[in-house]
């Protein structure tokens, strides 16, 4: 399989799917991580926060945007590496765009066309008034999905490619079925639990922005905890599917036929993350 994520940020890859991400590549699969823009605005708590001493340092305060970008792609390259993730592209926009941009959907078209992934991943688009990046940057990653669809040899100088499936993430509900919430759900869950030192551990690279540490071990407790919950594991990351799917039959996954209704809840609390994965001092 051949798997692609499509994120605003350096950083979204890994807190939406890093996990899961790490999963795939210990299978062999390929995994791709395409980020649209260069990340130097957003969460740049190392340099904001400088500024707030009362002796800042000089060489913090004085790097530019080249200086700031260069630290927030060595950051990714390091949790990467630890991913697993064989191939980042990074597109460099300005992350303070709040408008689709015809030529980043053109870039993304072409990247899609390039490495041909079986599976894209990109942020639940939630908001449709403000004009939030991560809602921004999956418009367009749904643009350039359906602009690569429509490659015409005749006029592209390359055929069309059809993404078989789209994984959002980011939904924020955690309804463990169908009723509830008139159908909005995660659909699909992956358990993270044996690769979630992975994760930690990548998270922790993302120093600049304040991910690291403490931060690290929250998201991950509250958030993957809590998909985790709703899967009945430790640590799970939550998908829903863009498109339907087709079986066979009717489906029914391992995990659901081996689960114990019973005492799930006891096996899905075994694991302590800050007890298991310390934050160095």
């Amino acid at each position: 399989m051949k798997i692609m994520t499509i994120y605003a940020h350096p950083a979204d890859t890994i807190t939406n799917c890093g996990g899961t991400l790490a999963v795939h590549a210990d299978r062999g699969d390929e995994v791709a991580a395409l980020i649209l823009t260069h990340g130097g605005r957003i969460h740049a708590n190392k340099y904001a926060e400088e500024w707030r001493k009362s002796a800042p340092d000089k060489e913090i305060t004085d790097a530019g945007l080249a200086d700031v970008v260069a630290n927030k792609k060595a950051e990714l390259a390091r949790a990467a590496e630890i991913i697993g993730i064989n191939r980042v592209t990074t597109l460099d926009f300005d992350d303070a765009a709040c408008t689709v941009d015809e030529d980043l959907v053109d870039r993304i078209a072409a990247e899609v066309a390039d490495f041909r992934p079986d599976v894209v991943i990109c942020d639940y688009p939630k908001n449709p008034v403000v004009p939030d990046p991560h809602t921004l940057a999956s418009v367009m990653a749904l643009g350039g999905i359906n602009r690569a669809a429509t490659f015409l040899r005749n006029l592209d100088g390359r055929a069309e490619f059809w993404v078989k499936q789209v994984f959002f993430t980011g939904l924020p509900v955690s309804s463990i079925e169908l009723l509830s919430l008139h159908g909005v759900r995660n659909d699909t869950y992956v358990d993270i639990t044996p690769v979630v030192g992975r994760k930690v551990a990548a998270m922790d690279q993302f120093v600049s922005q304040a991910y690291h540490g403490l931060f690290a071990r929250k998201l991950i407790e509250s958030w993957n905890g809590e998909s985790g919950r709703a899967a009945g594991v430790n640590y799970a990351e939550g998908f829903c599917r863009y498109h339907n799917e087709t079986h066979d039959a009717l489906p029914l996954t391992d995990f659901a036929d081996k689960v114990d209704p019973l005492t799930r809840h006891v096996d899905y609390s075994r694991i302590d993350l800050r007890a298991a994965y310390p934050v160095e001092t």
